[in-house]
């Protein structure tokens, strides 16, 4: 805010605003104004223009969030941020081809990078591609110093793929990695998720909004959630958070 009051026209700090009401305040509607302000004011920052097609794949508007995402590649190529960032707003498009493209862009980009790793994983479970996939999750944990992000898709996977006990080795595990460090609700949520649990899904996730989880964000366009969707406690729980609108 002081740097906005300092200098209105600096369009990074316009996406920096933009960034707490997304991901922190869920205000969207405000969020997509900021970003779009950030685009016009700083046209060559490229974040800007991915995180307003972040913004716009979680409200469905995914033809629209195609073209901020692809102007965002335009002006930074080889970004692995960018590239992995592009992979999950294709991949919540449902056009796995095209999100699989970018997260292997994003590993050639930069080997190490632990999210292009896990944007590969996801989308090769969608694809059929499990042990792929299974490769993938494993190594951006190791990268990652064991995220709970990778771990608990890893989870989420293992259990898809009718591995349960493996599954629920990850549950111990992230449990195990709370006494240690925090550990977001929404972690949890997934992997019961992925096991047919939707009871304790939905109580982690409950959780995860009562302590305001940043990753609930990725409830309202994911596909690993499609089939909570018309589940009316799915909805309250979108609802309650605000994420609804």
């Amino acid at each position: 805010m002081r740097a906005v009051r300092g200098e209105d026209t600096l369009g990074e700090a316009h996406a920096a605003l933009a960034a707490i009401d997304f991901m922190l305040d869920w205000d969207w509607p405000a969020a997509e104004a900021g970003y779009r302000k950030a685009t016009v004011l700083a046209p060559g920052f490229a974040l800007g223009h991915v995180m307003l097609a972040h913004v716009l794949s979680q409200t469905g508007r995914h033809g629209e969030a195609d073209v901020p995402m692809r102007r965002s590649l335009e002006l930074e190529p080889l970004s692995g941020l960018l590239l992995a960032m592009s992979s999950q707003v294709a991949f919540q498009a449902r056009d796995f081809d095209a999100a699989a493209g970018h997260a292997r862009r994003a590993i050639l980009v930069d080997p190490e990078f632990w999210v292009g790793h896990m944007m590969h994983g996801q989308v090769c479970e969608q694809l059929g591609q499990h042990d792929a996939a299974i490769d993938a999750l494993t190594t951006s944990a190791r990268l990652s110093g064991s995220n709970s992000k990778p771990v608990s898709l890893r989870g989420f996977v293992l259990a898809k793929m009718g591995r349960t006990d493996e599954a629920r080795d990850v549950l111990a595990l992230l449990e195990g990695l709370s006494a240690e460090r925090y550990v977001p609700p929404f972690a949890v949520a997934l992997v019961h998720a992925g096991l047919g649990q939707d009871a304790e899904a939905l109580q982690w996730l409950e959780r995860a909004c009562s302590v305001r989880d940043v990753h609930l964000i990725f409830l309202t366009a994911d596909c690993k959630w499609d089939r909570f969707r018309g589940d009316s406690r799915f909805q309250a729980l979108l609802s309650g958070c605000g994420l609804a609108r």
